[in-house]
Order: structure tokens, then C-alpha cells, then sequence
């Protein structure tokens, strides 16, 4: 191979490309991880499997792919309250662009508190105590130093609960009883049966964060992949909460209730 042929090649395990006979800018055939995405996956595979393949560059099993799909189900809409979905909303009703409210969501959604960074932390939580109890306690107690401290301020709650909460959320406890159960996972079934145990060393209930972190780790994604897969999951409700707020305008805004009083304008020089 010559040097200017290595320089062309793209290095990547994921995809890869044969171009169109009469146009090597457009694609004829795409593989993932080996599959035909366009002669094989479609139609017969679930955007969930290939999801899955394109994060592992393999197939799922059954279980893994009722797993995954069951996690996305619970994330896709984290409801208004959330923050990732506010920061959407709010650029809606600002009259902001569609991608600017997406962009919003991810900013807002990717930090430590209920966010994609917290769930990174979670999953490497995860690595490191297993189903271990003491190892538990001893983490969230004593956690340890945040490696990007340029980058992420330290954590100021055990990650996977929620510092805010009282008790456990029903959304969150039906999640986890759920996937628990059809991924017939050791892990999620010690972190049911554990539940109230780690909320009493964390002082904290487990936040939905905290599920996803159990499964993620559960579907052996890394930390990294995780905190990725997080984000990406959340987007869709914080879209179309951005997309009905729009259409509502500022003065239907949910959270402003009778706390917006409006007064008329009077200018000094008018005298009005």
C-alpha cells in the first residue's frame, strides 16, 4: 500500500464503507461491525439491537436486548421537571432553534447531578465494588478524587441517588423491579434487594441515574459509553417538551403558575 493510499483509509472498527461505482463520495454498501446496515439490518433488525451493535460491535442476546430497551423506555421522557428537559423547554418558549433546545438538553444533562457525568461515576462505582456491600459503603463514604477536576467539580452527592429526594421514587422503584426481573440480572436483583441498605449509606434514595448505571454496567458498556448512551437516551422528551412549549408560548409556561405578574409600562417622559 502506498503512502497516499494509507492516509485515505479511514480507521474505524464500527463502520465500513464500498463506494458507488460512478461515485466514490457516496456509499453503495455500509457494514456495521460486519452487517449489511441497508441489505440486512433493515428490516430485520429493532432499532434497539442495532443500537446495542453499534456500541459493542456485536449482536445482543434476547436478554440483553429486552435490557436495553426496557432502559430506554424508562429514560426517554424525564418529564419537566427534569433539568435537561427545563433547559429544552426554556429555548423553546425563547423562540430559540430546534437544535439549540437539543443542545441545551445535553449541556444541562450531561453534568453530576442526575446527569450523564453522574452515571459515569455510578458505572465506575459499579467496576469497583460489585456486589459487595462493604465495598459500598466504604466508596460512598470515602469516594474518591474526581480525575478531571480541570473539567468536573468534585461530586457532592453519591452518584446514582438523589441528594434531593425523601424517598425513593415510585418511577424509579417500578423501573428497577422491572428490568431486575426480565434481565434476570444478579446484579440488578442485589441492587433491589440492597436498595434501602446503600440509601441508608448514601443518605440518599436511589435516583433513576442510579438504575441506569446498574444496567449499563449490566450490559458491560464502559463508564465512557455509558455516560454517552445516557445523554443520547433523554433526548427524546426533552425534544418534544421544547417542541409543545413552542407552540404554547411564554405566557402557558408550566412552572411560572400565578408567581408572573405582569405590569402595564408607564414612560417618565410621557408622562403616562
Amino acid at each position: 500500500m502506498t503512502e497516499a493510499n494509507k492516509k485515505e483509509q479511514i480507521t474505524t472498527k464500527i463502520w465500513t464503507e464500498v463506494a458507488e461505482a460512478d461515485n466514490p463520495f457516496a456509499a453503495a454498501t455500509c457494514y456495521c461491525s460486519g452487517f449489511d446496515v441497508y441489505g440486512d439490518l433493515l428490516g430485520n433488525a429493532s432499532y434497539i439491537e442495532y443500537l446495542y451493535l453499534l456500541f459493542k460491535l456485536e449482536p445482543p442476546t434476547e436478554q440483553q436486548k429486552k435490557l436495553l430497551e426496557g432502559l430506554a423506555i424508562a429514560l426517554a421522557n424525564p418529564g419537566p421537571r427534569d433539568h435537561s428537559v427545563r433547559a429544552a423547554m426554556n429555548a423553546g418558549v425563547g423562540g430559540s432553534t430546534r437544535a439549540s433546545a437539543l443542545i441545551a438538553a445535553v449541556a444541562v444533562g450531561a453534568g453530576n447531578l442526575g446527569g450523564g457525568r453522574e452515571v459515569y461515576n455510578a458505572v465506575h462505582y459499579w467496576e469497583q465494588c460489585g456486589t459487595q456491600l462493604s465495598n459500598w459503603e466504604e466508596m460512598i463514604k470515602n469516594p474518591p478524587v474526581e480525575e478531571r477536576v480541570d473539567v468536573w467539580v468534585p461530586m457532592e452527592h453519591a452518584p446514582g441517588f438523589d441528594p434531593n429526594g425523601t424517598s425513593c421514587a415510585t418511577p424509579v422503584r417500578q423501573s428497577l423491579s422491572y428490568l431486575a426481573d426480565i434481565g434476570c440480572s444478579e446484579k440488578l436483583n442485589w441492587l433491589d434487594q440492597n436498595r434501602e441498605i446503600l440509601e441508608g449509606y448514601a443518605s440518599a434514595p436511589l435516583a433513576m441515574s442510579g438504575v441506569a448505571a446498574a444496567v449499563m454496567h449490566d450490559l458491560e458498556l464502559t463508564p465512557d459509553q455509558s455516560e454517552m448512551l445516557f445523554i443520547l437516551l433523554r433526548l427524546p422528551g426533552a425534544a418534544v417538551h421544547a417542541l409543545e412549549q413552542e407552540g404554547l408560548g411564554w405566557r402557558r409556561y408550566p412552572f411560572f403558575g400565578d408567581g408572573l405578574k405582569l405590569q402595564e409600562y408607564h414612560s417618565a417622559e410621557s408622562g403616562e
